[in-house]
């Protein structure tokens, strides 16, 4: 998985792993659903395979609910 060649350097990049073709690769922000999706169509018949780091998935998870005012009172 490789960024797009019109890929903005100043737009933040989320890591993505693939445990079966054992690869770390990093993707702007706005494509990541689409590259994701197109690693897994290609290589992996589209098995959920490659996806967003967890760590930094339930990182982005925690922004969205505090961002929303879902862990208020908790």
């Amino acid at each position: 998985m490789t960024p797009p060649a019109d890929s903005d350097d100043s737009e933040p990049a989320v890591p993505i792993h693939c445990p079966d073709c054992e690869t770390t690769s990093r993707v702007p922000l706005a494509t990541v659903a689409d590259a994701v999706e197109r690693h897994n169509e290609q290589l992996h018949d589209g098995d959920e395979v490659a996806r967003v780091d967890p760590d930094v998935a339930d990182r982005i998870a925690d922004l969205a609910a505090e961002d929303l005012g879902l862990l208020d009172g908790a």
